[in-house]
């Protein structure tokens, strides 16, 4: 095994990692990515934008109340307010980057609306290309800066951890099929993104299976609300690993949900019928495609003929499938989308363990609560790993230099297919701890990860078992129905709950054994 130093090392290539490497320049950084930067990222998916408040009539306290109106009564409203504070700022960080958001007639920054959302504040590109848009500038942005190095074809299996403080970690290069390097570092950055792959149909790129989640977690660092995921409702219904994404935006355009009868059926579940919370309208449509219904996304009438030009990728997902959205609706399904929670940080990125700071998906902030709103989830990754870069920077005064000769290019890299046990994972968890759970399926979830761990030695794949696990016990342990979290045994908000949950992967250890006992 062969042993480097390294001064800020950032796990993942995705938006919060690279937006932090620019933010610490000209502060040397190395950058491990599993994929090559920006293509692994779930943010390269992201159609929507990012949610802040820059047009006349909409403020700071307005965003602050639709996050917390969202997160179903559990939001930490000193972090929702600090994030939305910084969201203009961060912002023009990204324009000053490249990024090329879309500008009205007056050069005025373009918005729309979405769902929960009080304004329309959502800074978008090109109508449903923000994401992609954000990364190409960012990654061009990052090759042109020499002192961020990037590792390419990493894959972090380990936090060395000494007296309570990272020391640095444990990676094997070749997309984690060849040799095991040791990078050691007393600052380390985890910015891995979420756990969509965990499930069998989502949204996210096959490197978000929680792996970045599962390390700290077996380092001994605290989790937080583990038990919110977050389904979006419309995904294509086209058989695709991932499942492309119809936007929310279609919604707030005025696109309707449709069963095969042609019946409007959020209209009786809500008042705000397709513009309803996120978590509404996925069990609304889940519970039509299980009776067999099916459900049906009809942008016919209120997009119609200039769906191409408004919604270029999502034209393009649907003519590759062999639908016309101009004239036909667009079959649809739930499918785990974002994660609301992970690693616990303070409002600086800070996790439990001295050294080790996270931002992004793979964090729990209390942002988001049990149920985020729509395009705070850009915000979020910027807004934090922002914040992290300026306490690390204040806390060092590392020297510019050219750090980047170091860096290993691998565009040659491709995502291999799932293996026996990972599809086991998947379906087991899309069954179990899906858009509706009851504590029977969960416990018969728990026992097939419990099973995986024992019959698995991987090292990459313990991390992802160690994350699925959290999520299990988090479930399980919440007796009511909130956000993201929705149970058929419990299906009421309790007061009792309304607050956010903390563990350990030991508290989730000893939790698994009473349950394995009495179960």
């Amino acid at each position: 095994m062969s042993t480097q130093s390294d001064p800020v090392i950032i796990i993942g290539g995705g938006l919060a990692g690279l937006f932090c490497a620019l933010k610490l320049a000209p502060r040397p950084v190395t950058i491990l990515a599993a994929a090559p930067i920006g293509r692994g990222a779930s943010s390269a998916w992201a159609q929507a934008g990012i949610a802040a408040a820059v047009s006349e009539g909409d403020t700071k306290d307005k965003h602050v109340a639709d996050t917390v109106a969202a997160g179903d009564g559990i939001v930490d409203e000193v972090i929702a307010s600090l994030m939305a504070s910084e969201a203009a700022s961060r912002v023009h960080d990204l324009l000053g980057y490249g990024v090329p958001f879309d500008r009205d007639l007056e050069g005025k920054l373009q918005v729309s609306r979405e769902a929960a959302h009080s304004e329309s504040r959502i800074v978008r590109v090109r109508g449903d290309m923000a994401g992609r848009a954000i990364m190409q500038a960012l990654v061009k942005t990052v090759e042109n800066t020499p002192s961020i190095r990037v590792m390419e074809g990493y894959v972090v299996e380990d936090l060395m951890v000494s007296h309570g403080s990272v020391s640095g970690v444990i990676a094997r290069t070749e997309a984690g099929r060849g040799a095991q390097v040791k990078l050691q570092s007393r600052t380390v950055v985890i910015a891995t993104g979420g756990i969509g792959h965990l499930y069998a149909v989502t949204t996210n790129p096959s490197e978000a299976r929680g792996e970045g989640i599962g390390m700290a977690a077996r380092a001994g660092a605290m989790m937080a609300d583990m038990e919110f995921v977050q389904f979006h409702p419309t995904a294509l219904d086209v058989n695709k690993d991932p499942a492309p994404l119809a936007t929310e935006a279609l919604r707030g355009h005025g696109a309707t949900l449709i069963n095969r009868n042609g019946e409007r059926f959020m209209l009786k579940i809500d008042p705000d019928a397709e513009l309803a919370p996120r978590d509404v309208v996925a069990r609304g449509i889940y519970a039509e495609v299980m009776s067999g219904r099916g459900a049906w996304l009809d942008c016919t009438k209120a997009v119609g003929a200039s769906f191409a030009e408004e919604f270029p990728t999502v034209y393009k997902y649907c003519r590759d499938a062999g639908i016309n959205p101009v004239t036909e609706p667009i079959p649809v399904v739930p499918a785990a989308h974002y994660f609301m929670g992970g690693i616990l940080t303070d409002a600086d990125g800070q996790t439990s363990i001295d050294g080790l700071w996270a931002c992004g998906e793979c964090t729990s902030t209390g942002a988001h609560g049990a149920n985020r709103l729509a395009s705070n989830s850009l915000l979020e990754a910027v807004v934090f790993s922002a914040r992290i870069a300026a306490k690390i920077g204040a806390a060092n005064d590392g020297k510019s230099q050219d750090w980047s000769k170091g860096s290993v290019d691998r565009d040659d890299l491709t995502a291999e297919n799932d293996t026996e046990a990972m599809t086991i994972l998947r379906k087991a968890m899309s069954e179990s701890f899906g858009v509706v759970r009851d504590r029977d399926g969960m416990l018969a979830g728990l026992r097939i990860i419990v099973e995986l761990e024992r019959s698995n030695r991987d090292a990459a794949f313990r991390n992802v078992l160690a994350t699925a696990k959290l999520v299990a016990v988090s479930a399980l342990r919440r007796h009511e129905s909130r956000g993201g979290h929705f149970r058929t045994d419990f299906p009421e908000k309790r007061p009792e709950w309304q607050h956010r949950t903390f563990l350990t992967l030991a508290d989730a250890e000893l939790t698994v054994n009473e349950l394995m006992e009495f179960a």
